[in-house]
């Protein structure tokens, strides 16, 4: 499990094919002091694990859903990244629960200065807008947001300076393509209510037990 607030921009060193995947080599500075081998971290928000730490850098095979579900597979040198490593029992969660697993990925419509702050608006793919309402939080990249606007397929982001400089939001550019988890509560609350049809629950049956 992740929060959405990223602690390092990292920068691809290496991209190797390998026979099922890719091996990316990825160089950082702040998080090699506390990641190790086997250890999941979320690359531009998808979840991945460790599989080698070295002095500069450390390493990631991306591999199946990973690369056809986001933005992994495009991965080049010198690239720049969102990092972040997973929760441990004592982190303060800043932003909102995130899986690190990326659904799809989104395309920038607009990005832009606004006032003091900046906009952000990305059109979603279509299964995916159903768990997005305003007010709502998404994890665009890997960095915990809130759904200011929603119309169509789009949604509308308003970005405090902060994130934009300590992300990667601030070299991003209208066109680009961006992964998208959205919240996991509306998925758990989706699920339940489509086995509670399935078992005949409704709303006469939840009053009647004292709901």
């Amino acid at each position: 499990m992740f929060t959405g607030i990223i602690e390092e921009i990292g920068t691809v060193g290496s991209v190797t094919v390998m026979t099922d995947g890719l091996d990316i080599r990825i160089q950082a500075e702040t998080l090699l002091k506390k990641i190790h081998n086997g250890d999941s971290i979320a690359i531009d928000g998808a979840c991945q694990t460790i599989t080698q730490v070295g002095k500069n850098s450390f390493n990631i095979q991306a591999v199946g859903e990973t690369l056809t579900k986001s933005t992994l597979g495009e991965f080049k040198e010198d690239r720049q990244i969102n990092l972040e490593s997973s929760l441990t029992l004592n982190t303060p969660l800043g932003g909102h629960m995130v899986q690190g697993h990326v659904q799809g990925t989104a395309k920038i419509r607009q990005w832009m200065k606004r006032g003091d702050n900046y906009y952000l608006e990305v059109t979603i793919p279509e299964p995916l807008l159903k768990y997005c309402i305003e007010e709502g939080s998404i994890a665009i990249d890997g960095i915990s947001l809130t759904i200011a606007s929603l119309s169509n397929r789009t949604i509308g982001i308003s970005v405090i300076p902060y994130t934009a400089e300590h992300t990667t939001l601030y070299s991003k550019r209208i066109g680009e393509l961006v992964n998208v988890e959205t919240d996991i509560i509306a998925r758990y609350i989706e699920r339940f209510m489509l086995h509670s049809k399935e078992d005949g629950m409704n709303l006469e049956k939840l009053r009647d037990w004292g709901y």
